[in-house]
């Protein structure tokens, strides 16, 4: 196994290996920030749960709050999801292609992804500006400036569609998946 995986990282060439590195270390950044999004949301309901029922003093802006970071871990996460296969995907029919079939149908749901990624950096970054320009606020106890909430359209997009140029770079050279067996995969049987 070992020995596969390292024929495999020689196929890779510099180029995808250093492209991949560089996604890598973003997509984990967005992960991670996902990541400490979900906790952080996860005590901000908890402790709203407390104040509501225990002390009769629910704090009126967690709700708020907690709607932006699921924006935040949705956009921030997609891209390693991505990366890894672990996207919805119809695996019952990609199981029963066949290897090249596979691959194609990795390169065309990555190029599927890419648009998406595309639409998300456009029209993410044209409404973000557009709520600037107007000085457009939140409505809520909190009137946060909706452009810096709406930056997370484009920043996600970026990185979606850094992933997406990997995957289908993987599929088109043919390299196998870099998740788990069993999501379409070539580690399939």
């Amino acid at each position: 196994m070992a020995d596969r995986q390292g024929a495999e990282v020689r196929r890779e060439g510099p180029a995808l290996r250093a492209f991949a590195q560089v996604v890598r270390v973003l997509a984990g950044a967005g992960m991670a920030l996902a990541a400490a999004s979900l906790l952080v949301s996860l005590c901000l309901i908890g402790w709203a749960v407390v104040m509501r029922y225990v002390f009769n003093d629910a704090p009126v802006w967690v709700d708020e709050i907690v709607g932006f970071l699921l924006v935040a871990i949705v956009m921030l996460a997609a891209a390693r999801t991505l990366r890894q296969g672990e996207h919805i995907g119809v695996d019952l029919m990609v199981d029963r292609l066949s290897l090249p079939a596979r691959r194609w149908s990795r390169a065309w749901a990555a190029l599927a992804a890419a648009a998406v990624a595309a639409v998300l950096i456009i029209n993410g970054w044209e409404t973000a500006a557009l709520a600037r320009m107007l000085g457009l606020l939140t409505e809520g106890n909190l009137e946060w400036p909706t452009w810096m909430l709406m930056l997370l359209m484009p920043v996600g997009g970026a990185l979606l569609l850094l992933a997406a140029i990997e995957v289908c770079w993987r599929a088109l050279t043919g390299l196998p998946a870099l998740g788990k067996p069993g999501h379409g995969s070539e580690n399939t049987p």
